[in-house]
């Protein structure tokens, strides 16, 4: 009962904004701390690979890049659930939000991985099923943002890319499980094997920490999206006003 109060207050643009301009200071510092603890275990107390060398290191921008363009898509997907059944304002804010983050780190995990992939490969890109279904996802990202900005009126616009994200959603699990449905050159699962992981402490731990790292960079660039955004909503709402008033006078 108590999330769920705490979730009714903060789905008011006001107390979003307020609330995101709250935490994301301290988000940045939690981001540069994990960034230089993963950055220093990754590149520097890691052991290089014993069939790649130092040539893995890319792993620790390429996976959590990757992580972060299913996770966001996720996000995106949960908003655009609350968005057409409630329609939530901040929801609706969040999916347009989370689509520009997402298409980025999209973008970063597929250049990340085509140089990755000219080593150990021989080749910059080949249509693998997880480098494919990765692809699709980037379009499945540029399109929602498209499809927003063709809207004038951004309350239908929002509801048109919940219905689209909802949609592209079943691009996520044929991501996950390519590797396991086809004949690909992508590799397994390491992390996820807790059993028995394929992946040394020594460089397990610092590509955690980079992910949660990614994590953090994610909710500090959304908040920053979404104050930005609710303003030019919001632009004609009391609170906007007083807002820029006490900037004004500050």
């Amino acid at each position: 009962m108590i999330l769920v109060n705490w979730l009714n207050k903060i789905a008011s643009p006001q107390r979003f904004y307020l609330f995101c301009g709250k935490w994301t200071p301290w988000l940045s510092l939690l981001f540069f701390i994990l960034l230089s603890l993963g950055l220093y275990g990754g590149l520097v107390t890691a052991p290089a690979d014993y069939q790649q060398g130092d040539a893995f290191r890319i792993i620790y921008v390429h996976v959590p890049a990757a992580w972060m363009s299913l996770f966001i898509y996720i996000v995106m997907a949960t908003n655009a659930v609350v968005a057409i059944i409630w329609r939530i304002k901040v929801a609706e804010v969040s999916i347009i939000c989370c689509a520009h983050i997402g298409a980025y780190f999209t973008f970063l995990a597929l250049v990340t991985g085509s140089l990755w992939g000219k080593p150990m490969w021989g080749t910059w890109w080949t249509w693998d099923a997880r480098l494919t279904s990765e692809l699709v996802l980037l379009f499945l990202y540029l399109g929602i943002i498209a499809l927003y900005n063709a809207y004038e009126d951004k309350r239908s616009a929002s509801r048109a890319i919940a219905i689209l994200t909802l949609v592209g959603v079943i691009n996520i699990p044929i991501i996950h499980y390519s590797v396991v449905w086809w004949n690909t050159l992508h590799q397994g699962a390491t992390v996820s094997k807790f059993d028995k992981p394929s992946i040394d402490t020594r460089m397990l731990i610092p590509l955690l920490e980079m992910g949660v790292a990614f994590s953090v960079y994610f909710f500090i660039s959304l908040f920053q999206r979404a104050r930005n955004e609710i303003l030019q909503r919001e632009f004609n709402s009391q609170w906007v006003k007083e807002l820029v008033k006490e900037k004004s006078n500050a």
